[in-house]
């Protein structure tokens, strides 16, 4: 098969950072998108024909020498879920490129679903499977989502490869977009107007957030550091969005409606 300049097709350096090509890699899946154009055969035809021998044994930037090398299965996994089909319907087609028979053997396997929690998503996990009558330990990473697909080779029915397809599940505490994460907290009218502290929930347990003198209700404050880690480098981690919630109370003792009726009264 010709060498491909994958690099120079995405139109990024070789240097690129994941989150560079990733981007690189939708914005031209919206430009060949039939719906982006609709009068464009050529468009239409490039999205839905695939041309020429795709090898899953190249790597992008690996021939020749220089730039990083990516596996297609981490090239799966870092666009999964774009462009619709993600990357194995349409990374391919866009560039030309098509599964000979074997390789597609070698990239078919056994799937099977398994179920975390954020935190271990969060953490990491590992999950004791059984393989023809032993058990395997299977490590998964942190940073992982719900449709992460974690490769266990060999561990499947006549040998094949176990893909264990992860799905997070669910915790009302956090919300997750990427890898980012948003949650609430919540703070007495008292400490919205004067100021003081709230307890903010993590996943590394509870902190204590500063909320300044004259905080607005719906206020979010960013956390840096304090999303959940990436996969490749874990070390790297997304942020906690906490917006704020103020309660007004509902019942005032005589005195406390005295000192609020007073203060009203007062410019500001």
């Amino acid at each position: 098969m010709d060498y491909k300049d994958y690099y120079k097709i995405l139109g990024v350096d070789r240097k690129a950072s994941e989150e560079n090509i990733r981007k690189a890699y939708r914005d031209l899946a919206k430009k060949y998108h039939p719906d982006r154009n609709p009068n464009d055969k050529q468009s239409e035809e490039r999205f839905k024909s695939a041309p020429g021998d795709f090898n899953w044994e190249d790597y992008v930037g690996g021939y020749p020498s220089g730039g990083t090398r990516v596996n297609m299965d981490d090239l799966e996994e870092m666009f999964g879920g774009a462009g619709g089909g993600g990357f194995s319907d349409f990374f391919r087609t866009i560039f030309g490129m098509r599964e000979d028979a074997t390789a597609r053997s070698r990239t078919q396997g056994y799937q099977q679903p398994l179920e975390i929690t954020m935190e271990e998503a969060y953490r990491g996990a590992t999950r004791v499977i059984q393989n023809n009558g032993n058990q395997k330990q299977v490590r998964i990473p942190a940073g992982v989502r719900t449709g992460s697909k974690v490769r266990v080779a060999g561990a499947g029915p006549n040998g094949l490869d176990l893909y264990l397809i992860i799905n997070v599940s669910d915790d009302n505490r956090f919300e997750r977009r990427g890898n980012d994460l948003h949650t609430t907290a919540t703070v007495n009218v008292f400490t919205a107007i004067l100021g003081g502290e709230a307890e903010v929930e993590t996943l590394d347990g509870k902190i204590k957030l500063n909320i300044p003198a004259g905080t607005q209700p719906e206020q979010v404050f960013r956390l840096a550091g304090r999303g959940m880690p990436q996969v490749k480098t874990p070390s790297q981690k997304g942020d906690l969005y906490v917006r704020l919630k103020v309660q007004i109370p509902k019942y005032l003792s005589a005195k406390q409606r005295e000192l609020l009726d007073e203060a009203s009264r007062l410019k500001f």
